[in-house]
């Protein structure tokens, strides 16, 4: 498949894929996956961001053997009013050997088309497509760079565009353990989606997932049975909740933070809540309640307080400011029958993002758990092409 990646617009290191997508009442529908692939490990001549318009394959005897590890990647899926830009987390996951990918899903973000009501969806399951998209996409770019190397290491000067133009035959994939790290309502839908597909996925990291909502069972419920009404005669009518912006204020170097943000993507005060998706959300939640069984080992990180309020104060630098830690770490209990529960003193609501100790301890977390429970079998990155490794040749 020639697929079209281009150069992100976080920089040379990141490269961009789109992934079209059923069109709804608002037009064509798209995800966006994004791939860091830093210099030293970019697909050869792909420097423009296109793959060429010959498939990427070696000669049948250079492509992978049975006994090649399985190369680990991570699968990176943003919140709502999001979208992917944590650099640091990319970067890090890289070092230390995991094959990086990010998804800006539609309606946010890079996937965002003019007419579209922007994070807007009625369901929950109405992500899976976009998932599977990126999945499948995922595992081409990662076989067609496993075939690469493969080549590269046998003759670091073969010129490669020729060697495909004689070798059509697809290439075999790499054995891809595949791990989910979701934030925030991305990572309710990720553990739905986990739930509903079992063995498809090595592990499932939640930063701050919004796995519950705080309030009685009996307020919730009786919301829902509101919205759910309100949903069905005009489900994309906006609802009028307080728009404070104070998370964004935390974040943004505009304000009392460190990331650059990109306003139209994340606005300060958030997308407008509709009573559609709202009505997904707390019907996704009403799943959690119920019962779910998660069989990947799940990680939960978040902070170990919560400031929630309508005004202003320097706390809201060091706890969530948008979620209840304390719903959330009960019902992050209940994913699966191995859950890790890693609550992080001084985190923000994306742990990622908090102040650099903070956020260096919660990927220095992240990462070791992934190598206790999806242990690696190379010392080598999967997507590195090194100079040792050019030795090799």
């Amino acid at each position: 498949m020639d697929e079209l990646w281009s150069e992100d617009i976080l920089g040379a290191d990141f490269r961009a894929l789109t992934l079209p997508l059923e069109p709804d009442d608002e037009g064509q529908r798209v995800a966006t996956l994004v791939a860091y692939e830093p210099e030293g490990s970019r697909l050869p001549g792909s420097e423009s961001g296109r793959l060429g318009p010959e498939p990427l394959l070696p000669e049948p005897e250079a492509r992978l053997r049975d006994d090649q590890p399985p190369v680990r990647a991570v699968l990176y899926l943003h919140g709502f009013s999001d979208y992917f830009f944590q650099v640091e987390l990319a970067g890090t996951l890289h070092e230390r050997g995991w094959a990086f990918f990010a998804l800006d899903l539609h309606k946010y973000g890079r996937s965002l088309r003019p007419g579209q009501t922007p994070g807007f969806a009625t369901s929950l399951d109405d992500y899976d497509a976009d998932l599977e998209a990126a999945i499948a996409a995922l595992r081409r770019r990662l076989a067609k760079r496993a075939a690469e190397r493969s080549v590269q290491l046998q003759d670091p000067h073969l010129d490669l565009h020729q060697e495909w133009k004689r070798s059509p035959d697809p290439a075999p994939s790499p054995v891809v353990e595949l791990v989910l790290m979701a934030h925030s309502t991305g990572g309710l839908t990720a553990a739905l989606w986990a739930s509903r597909n079992p063995g498809r996925i090595a592990g499932l990291v939640l930063n701050s997932p919004w796995l519950d909502t705080q309030g009685s069972a009996l307020l919730r419920s009786a919301a829902q049975g509101i919205l759910d009404t309100v949903s069905r005669l005009r489900p994309k009518a906006r609802l009028r909740l307080p728009e404070l912006g104070l998370y964004f204020r935390s974040i943004s170097d505009t304000r009392d933070g460190e990331w650059t943000i990109d306003p139209a993507w994340r606005p300060e005060t958030g997308f407008p809540i509709r009573a559609g998706w709202l009505a997904a959300v707390l019907a996704g939640q009403a799943t959690l309640a119920r019962g779910i069984s998660i069989e990947a080992p799940v990680l939960v990180l978040c902070s170990t307080a919560s400031t929630i309020s309508a005004t202003w104060n320097d706390a809201m630098l060091e706890t969530d400011t948008v979620l209840d830690v304390t719903p959330m770490v009960r019902r992050a209990a209940e994913l699966g029958r191995c859950v890790t529960i890693r609550r992080l003193p001084g985190a923000m609501h994306d742990v990622f993002l908090s102040r650099r100790d903070v956020r260096r301890a919660a990927i220095d977390a992240a990462a070791w758990w992934l190598d206790a429970y999806v242990p690696t079998q190379s010392s080598h990155s999967p997507m590195a092409v090194t100079a040792s490794d050019d030795d090799r040749g």
